[in-house]
């Protein structure tokens, strides 16, 4: 008798230990190159996203470039030369909106490039078009725009809500419109591989400050997702703790609009549905004790549940 319930009870933990394993199955994997929003220019808005297992990264917002790469060689994320991984580890990248602490990295860096695909919204196109690419503030490295094209980059504009595959990549990406200081729009980015999903945002204010429901339409969307755990996670801005006026959030968010905002997303997806939930927080804006203080802040006040990320930059992790 005592040799069967052994026999049992090792069944059962190999067969716990193997649906365990297939909960915290991953699918995509984030180099962070910038985290930060603010004044520090060698840490500005940039992660490196691809399927595990691959080298096909595309890399959300571009604020910086050069010194993120470093930073990752230097933790032995990676392997090979700054100048390969920019090459060739980099197939594209998604500008969410044209501010330089997204795009500063793109630009700077584009001599050094290789040839690969840029996509933004059509305003987000046109804004680096007409004032970076332009062969006046900075040569023009694509394919369209004014001033001589030099072809190296191919300007891709993403159509609002419809699917598009990512160049030498399997992922493809959907864009959403956000309220970045109305009627100044930034760019949510839905991206797929194969049946998952991560959800990237570029800088937003909440809806109640905006005047829109632009969080609302976009959280509608991909609840489903939420519900069928093929979402793994969120990045989402939060700059400024909650001492902040309104006034002066200028198109982001604090812990506090955060949290609501989290709250219509539950409501929409259902009740626990966040719990354990990935959240990757992003555009810490300086100084140090405002950070903190930001930090503190979604700690009290996460009564949802969620998994709290704080990419460290060069630090790879997975989702």
């Amino acid at each position: 008798m005592n040799f069967f319930r052994l026999l049992l009870l090792c069944f059962l933990l190999i067969s716990f230990n193997a649906f365990s394993q297939k909960e915290q199955k991953t699918s995509f994997q984030v180099v962070p190159l910038g985290i930060k929003g603010g004044i520090d220019e060698k840490n500005l808005s940039a992660y490196l996203l691809a399927p595990v297992n691959t080298k096909d990264f595309i890399c959300l917002d571009a604020g910086t470039i050069n010194t993120g790469i470093e930073k990752a060689i230097e933790n032995k994320t990676f392997k090979v030369s700054t100048s390969e991984v920019l090459k060739k580890y980099i197939k594209g990248y998604l500008i969410s909106h044209a501010h330089l602490d997204h795009v500063s990295g793109l630009i700077i860096n584009s001599p050094a490039d290789s040839s690969k695909t840029v996509y933004a919204t059509e305003k987000c196109m046109e804004m680096m078009e007409n004032h970076y690419f332009n062969d006046q503030t900075w040569a023009n490295f694509g394919d369209k725009g004014v001033g001589f094209p030099l072809k190296k980059y191919h300007f891709q504009t993403l159509n609002v809500n419809e699917e598009t595959p990512l160049s030498n990549t399997t992922m493809t990406v959907k864009a959403f419109p956000l309220s970045h200081v109305n009627p100044f729009e930034s760019t949510a980015f839905l991206i797929k591989n194969d049946d998952n999903y991560v959800l990237y945002l570029g800088d937003t204010g909440p809806d109640s400050v905006e005047k829109s429901d632009k969080l609302k339409t976009l959280w509608t969307a991909v609840a489903p997702l939420v519900q069928s755990k093929q979402l793994k996670g969120i990045f989402i801005e939060v700059s400024f703790p909650n001492e902040q006026p309104d006034k002066f959030l200028f198109g982001h968010l604090t812990p506090n609009y955060l949290i609501k905002e989290l709250h219509i997303l539950e409501d929409l997806a259902g009740k626990g549905s966040l719990n354990n939930f990935k959240i990757i927080i992003t555009h810490l804006k300086p100084p140090a004790k405002n950070i903190a203080k930001i930090k503190q802040q979604l700690k009290s006040q996460n009564d949802l549940g969620f998994k709290i990320i704080y990419p460290e930059q060069g630090k790879r992790f997975e989702l």
